[in-house]
């Protein structure tokens, strides 16, 4: 479900809660109302929270370059010819 749902919930939670007049034998109408609006709550409180942990920028690190090790050979050969 994602934060469209979330607000949905919490838009049927409030319309049931404050502005209906019904009354259902064994069902508190404002009771669901509520319970509809919190979860509609915990919905938008954990899709930010996703959402923030998805959005993490890294700083991309500079590659680092490492010169070829010089070879030097103590028989006279520095260009490495000869080897």
């Amino acid at each position: 479900m994602g934060l469209g749902g979330c607000i949905i919930l919490i838009a049927v939670g409030a319309i049931l809660t404050f502005a209906t007049d019904w009354h259902m034998q064994g069902v508190n109408i404002t009771v669901v109302g509520l319970i509809l609006m919190a979860v509609g709550l915990i919905g938008v409180a954990t899709f930010s929270g996703i959402a923030r942990r998805r959005r993490v920028v890294v700083p991309p690190t500079a590659p680092v370059v490492e010169d070829e090790p010089r070879h030097h050979h103590v028989d006279g050969y520095s260009d490495g010819y000869g080897v």
